[in-house]
């Protein structure tokens, strides 16, 4: 069994740094955040579809299961739209550190979601983490709007992350992936008609976008999200979302490779963001403590 976690853990390691890379691939591409959503999430639908059908697994789920899975395709909808805005409208390195307060609303949200006693080292943590953060707001006051929408985008994907948590006790990963990439589909198909964004502009994308958006869609997301789900049966969601908080440590190192000088930030910056990855890791080693005591 240890060794099943550690494997689990390492892939999760491995998911993480390519959800890094997927921040960069939302700034290569060049079209708006909305439609750079919907193109993902209909091409990864249509992947894990073809997937289901080769493994030959059944579509069968419960009325409840599946009203969950709409609000977890709708979260999960909002969470990357925000998220990308946030890269469009800032860069990657400050919203991958803002996407970092992720892990203090988890310990606000978890022990409401699961009914146990808040823990409080992680409210403290959190709280070092928001200090991080508000060293950041201080030097980087250009990129206030993007820093919000990374908070938004941060809050979402706990949620998603724990409603996962619950679908995966009895559902496959490769069906819950299907009906959440569908409901945030159609979601945003809705609103987009509603919007008449559906022009023959629309549907005209240079190679470069076409070439980055099918990276996105097929190993950012189709293979990221069905493994992400599916490893959650061996790990908890708190030390998913602590896992998921080293995405600014892969995710700055590759856009500094990448992308350059657009990347390059004041110091002051980067002690925010090392503030807030150390309160992150620290909470990590308590959480290890603790598991090892109650075992």
């Amino acid at each position: 069994m240890p060794s099943v976690k550690l494997k689990n853990y390492l892939l999760l390691h491995l998911i993480v740094f390519i959800w890094g890379f997927t921040a960069v691939l939302g700034k290569l591409i060049t079209i708006d955040a909305l439609p750079l959503v919907w193109y993902r999430m209909v091409l990864a639908t249509t992947l894990i579809f073809f997937y289901i059908k080769y493994k030959k697994l059944s579509l069968d789920v419960s009325r409840k299961g599946l009203l969950w899975m709409v609000v977890g395709g709708i979260t999960i909808a909002l969470h990357w739209v925000t998220f990308f805005m946030a890269i469009k409208v800032s860069n990657v390195s400050v919203t991958l550190a803002t996407m970092s307060t992720a892990a203090f609303f988890t310990a606000i949200l978890e022990p409401i979601w699961y009914g146990r006693k808040v823990v409080i080292y992680e409210i403290a943590f959190g709280l070092i983490v928001i200090m991080g953060l508000y060293i950041i707001f201080q030097v980087e006051t250009d990129y206030l709007y993007g820093i919000v929408l990374a908070l938004i985008s941060a809050f979402l994907s706990v949620v998603f992350t724990l409603i996962n948590g619950r679908l995966i006790t009895y559902q496959k990963p490769s069906v819950i992936s299907f009906y959440e990439l569908g409901s945030g589909v159609l979601f945003l198909t809705v609103f987009m008609i509603f919007r008449g964004d559906f022009t023959i502009g629309f549907f005209t994308l240079s190679p470069a976008d076409w070439i980055f958006i099918g990276i996105l869609a097929s190993i950012c997301t189709a293979y990221a999200y069905i493994a992400s789900v599916k490893v959650m049966r061996y790990i908890t969601p708190y030390t998913v979302v602590l896992t998921v908080n080293l995405e600014p440590v892969y995710g700055i190192i590759l856009a500094f490779f990448i992308l350059g000088d657009d990347e390059k930030m004041k110091p002051e910056f980067y002690f925010g963001a090392l503030i807030i990855i150390l309160t992150v890791i620290a909470n990590g080693v308590m959480k290890q403590i603790d598991v090892k005591k109650n075992g």
